[in-house]
């Protein structure tokens, strides 16, 4: 075991952790950071997305201790974001959630999206989405709240969080 600090949603953590500890057991175990949800631990549903200096990461095949000193935000750290905000608001009016296992990884997929991709059609979402599998909802739900989300913000004129 040794201590791991990590910039965890804006403060600094510190907490000791084996070197094979991956950041998903990591955020859930040593931080009690339960919004990253792990499933397939392999890298290919999605559901332990979160951010890794900015960029949406796997957290379940990326070692802890590899992310020393780095800035991770998790589903609970974007409280008071607004896009998150958005989009929280435009998964509820496209009912695009029912278990809601994906949903955090599946949100921090999707803020990406809206930010880096503002004039994503219905092809390029669907497209940006295929490494966040949902096993409920279709997608169509989902890519509808994204494409709701980038409509609002290009009539609204934003284009940068």
């Amino acid at each position: 075991m040794k201590t791991i600090t990590l910039h965890v949603n804006g403060s600094t953590q510190a907490a000791a952790s084996e070197d094979r500890t991956h950041l998903a057991d990591h955020l859930r175990e040593a931080l009690s950071l339960t919004g990253t949800h792990i499933g397939c631990e392999h890298g290919v549903c999605g559901a332990c997305t979160v951010e890794i200096d900015g960029a949406p990461a796997r957290s379940c095949i990326t070692f802890a201790a590899a992310c020393e000193g780095r800035a991770i935000r998790t589903i609970e750290g974007f409280e008071h974001d607004e896009v998150m905000a958005q989009l929280r608001e435009a998964f509820s009016a496209e009912h695009a959630l029912q278990c809601g296992y994906c949903t955090p990884g599946m949100l921090v997929t999707a803020r990406d999206i809206v930010l880096r991709l503002p004039l994503a059609d219905e092809a390029r979402v669907r497209l940006e989405l295929a490494g966040n599998l949902c096993r409920c909802t279709g997608y169509r739900g989902i890519v509808l709240a994204i494409q709701r989300v980038l409509a609002q913000r290009r009539e609204g004129g934003a284009h940068a969080a």
